[in-house]
């Protein structure tokens, strides 16, 4: 009995979603073990946990629109504008708090205007959010007048460089943020309907379930994850950039990808997200070490991801038999 219950917990990781990208990332990580002795130096692994939070927490966002079968492009332009609007505001004068809420407020709203036009008008997200990555960007130069907003206060530092029990905070909000999308969707019933949606819309919207309610909350959980990056990351650099965050949609949707999250929606898991940006991040920072040209690195990235969507359809395909 023992033996069949082990056999069952084992068939029962192997068929998550997460399942492969965790094997993936333990094969990189040994990799760059056995090439680069620098790699499993304490100060390396930090400083890739410290890169990885940035891309980590918009890719939550991701996660949520890529499950109901859309996409957000507007994430990185978001993330700049609402890092910018913090720093003014903070330079202005305003109260801190009222500055960080400012702008998390502002990615809130461009990811429910977003979730308005694609569920209310039925707008395809992809029109959608590259409109809308286009108005943040030129909001956030127009802001800026196209420069950088520098002396911050010295306090702001530490949300992006500062430490808690010696864990750097950039790391920490990334864990809770993961720890709140996992409650969201794997113990919360807006999780179910997220899954839901991706999986066939049309029987949801059938069984009585406003899907398009459901949609905009998801669009809004992307603004809300990009602004907070753009904070965290405006703190890490102590200026607001306007040209921030440019090709960061493209990390996000690689993360999503490499962490087994089907691209046409209703499976995947918000841990292997997690997993997804871990092994880009290892990826990123192992390649460095060995001094692979950029070029080539965007090559093998690039393959990398292919090779994860053709993994991803050939066992959403057999689940599917």
């Amino acid at each position: 009995m023992h033996f069949l219950l082990e056999r069952y917990r084992a068939s029962k990781v192997a068929r998550s979603t997460a399942f492969l990208p965790a094997v993936g990332l333990f094969v990189v990580v040994a990799c760059m073990i056995a090439l680069n002795s620098r790699f499993l130096s304490f100060g390396n692994l930090e400083n890739v946990a410290r890169q990885v939070s940035i891309n980590a927490i918009i890719s939550v966002g991701m996660t949520f629109a890529i499950l109901t079968g859309g996409i957000d492009l507007s994430v990185g332009a978001v993330m700049a504008l609402a890092g910018t609007i913090t720093a003014g505001l903070l330079v202005s004068g305003l109260n801190a708090g009222l500055a960080i809420i400012a702008g998390l407020g502002v990615g809130a709203l461009f990811g429910a205007g977003n979730g308005l036009c694609i569920a209310r008008l039925g707008m395809p997200p992809i029109i959608v959010t590259l409109a809308s990555m286009s108005i943040a960007r030129g909001l956030g130069l127009i802001y800026t007048n196209g420069y950088p907003i520098s002396g911050l206060p010295d306090w702001f530092a530490f949300i992006g460089r500062g430490k808690i029990l010696g864990i750097q905070t950039p790391i920490l909000i990334m864990l809770v943020v993961y720890a709140l999308a996992y409650l969201l969707l794997q113990r919360m019933p807006i999780g179910r309907y997220i899954y839901a949606i991706g999986g066939n819309e049309d029987a949801v919207r059938l069984s009585g379930i406003d899907s398009r309610k459901y949609k905009i909350i998801v669009y809004l959980i992307g603004g809300f994850t990009a602004a907070l990056a753009g904070v965290v990351l405006s703190s890490r650099l102590m200026s607001g950039q306007p040209n921030a965050g440019v090709g960061f949609e493209l990390d996000a949707i690689a993360a999503v990808v490499l962490g087994g999250t089907s691209i046409s929606g209703g499976r995947g898991s918000i841990i292997g997200t997690l997993i997804g940006a871990m092994l880009l991040g290892v990826l990123n920072n192992g390649l460095n070490l060995l001094e692979v040209s950029p070029y080539v690195q965007n090559v093998i990235k690039g393959a990398i991801i292919l090779l994860a969507i053709f993994i991803s359809r050939q066992r959403g395909t057999a689940s599917a038999r």
